[in-house]
């Protein structure tokens, strides 16, 4: 064992003469390890709250999407559809319209998103499985139906049993600019409610579905669609495949995973998360002030061992060496004490469901996703910050009592 090493072992948990540094000492551990703790929680806490979000973005959110740059339609539907089958690993493909439209229902109307899709839209992405009312399908009898985001069916006052009074969606006709009568300037669609999806407020209060070909219909549109949504078969592989899907179809059409297609959302969390980290990082700055008191106090006790250790032939390096581990031994003492409490709260959130929220929210209790990454990224960080904290007291405090001896 290193000679250094073990005289600080030895100073940690032998007894000194004045209490009060057995006493700081503890109370940096304690700090310590309490912060180390909470970052462990929250940081978990932060990936459990994006990957509910991610997977609620998977109801809706397909893992590629293609979009033209250069026209608001695509229409070669045949030619894309050649290309993108080119590409291994795609699983499925859908086609899809996404407008702007204005919804009425007796006197109660709405500006909503109306999303056209087609039958291979549910194998894509898993919209059925929100479905909080009613059922998910588009035609029947001749009927077109449509199913409406929570939000939009309260606002109109939508009865899923009322198959009676019809539900109008009027888009403004394309190319049309002029018209003595303001009703020939739209195209109008009448559907009956089919069912009610939940997700978040951004897709409850904005997002009505209706049949590809009923989209189609609205927005004056046959045979074309806005965007083409693909399924692959390994999440892993998804962005080797938006490569080849990119240098396949060229410049003039736009790809994006669902990361890219909901960016502001993804970096808002991101950012809230290293905004969290760093606060309680500076949390953790001022609990290692501390460590500051402790190591002077215990370099002024141990004046006596310093000048013996000097006379028999330390020198200044091996002597800071001591007291540097010392502190060195604080900070990982509390930080593997935090990491071991943050990881049981953390299986224990996971198992038993300690923090419940009420029945409104999308789930029941708080997500907890604990990452290796975090533990070493924490870890490396209070082992830092630790040292910076050490590293002012041993050079100032040792060098004046070397400085006295050498006199």
């Amino acid at each position: 064992m290193n000679l250094s090493f073990f005289i600080a072992k030895r100073y940690l948990i032998s007894k000194k003469s004045n209490n009060a540094i057995n006493i700081i000492s503890w109370i940096s551990i304690i700090a310590i390890a309490i912060t180390t703790a909470a970052l462990v929680i929250v940081m978990s806490a932060m990936n459990g709250l994006t990957a509910i979000v991610a997977n609620l973005y998977n109801a809706i959110e397909p893992d590629l999407k293609i979009t033209a740059v250069n026209s608001k339609y695509i229409s070669d539907s045949k030619s894309i559809t050649n290309k993108i089958k080119s590409i291994n690993g795609i699983k499925g493909i859908s086609y899809s319209i996404e407008e702007n439209a204005l919804i009425k229902l007796d006197d109660e109307q709405a500006v909503i998103t109306v999303k056209g899709v087609d039958a291979e839209f549910k194998n894509l992405t898993q919209f059925d499985t929100v479905i909080i009312e009613g059922a998910y399908h588009f035609l029947h009898n001749n009927q077109y139906y449509g199913v409406f985001g929570r939000g939009i069916a309260n606002k109109l006052g939508i009865n899923l049993n009322d198959f009676v009074t019809p539900i109008s969606i009027y888009a403004p006709i394309r190319g049309k600019t002029e018209s003595i009568n303001p009703e020939d300037a739209f195209n109008k669609l009448s559907i009956s409610p089919a069912g009610i999806f939940s997700l978040t407020d951004d897709f409850d209060f904005k997002y009505v579905l209706i049949d590809l070909k009923a989209a189609q219909e609205l927005f004056g549109c046959p045979e074309s669609f806005s965007s083409v949504e693909l399924s692959v078969y390994n999440k892993d592989e998804i962005e080797t495949i938006q490569n080849q899907l990119q240098m396949v179809l060229g410049a003039n059409y736009l790809i994006k995973n669902r990361y890219q297609s909901n960016d502001v959302l993804f970096k808002t969390l991101e950012t809230e998360k290293l905004w969290t980290f760093l606060i309680l990082a500076f949390i953790l700055i001022i609990a290692t002030f501390n460590i500051i008191g402790a190591l002077t106090m215990l370099i002024i006790e141990k004046k006596k061992d310093i000048k013996t250790l000097y006379n028999l032939g330390a020198d200044q390096k091996f002597i800071r060496s001591i007291f540097m581990q010392e502190g060195f031994l604080i900070t990982s003492v509390g930080a593997i004490i935090g990491l071991l409490i943050g990881l049981i709260v953390c299986l224990l959130q996971q198992n038993f469901h300690l923090v419940k929220f009420d029945e409104q929210y999308v789930i029941s209790y708080y997500p907890i996703i604990m990452m290796l990454k975090d533990f070493i990224w924490i870890f490396s960080v209070v082992l830092g910050i630790g040292f910076l904290a050490a590293l002012y007291p041993v050079r100032i405090f040792t060098k004046n009592d070397l400085l006295n001896l050498q006199d």
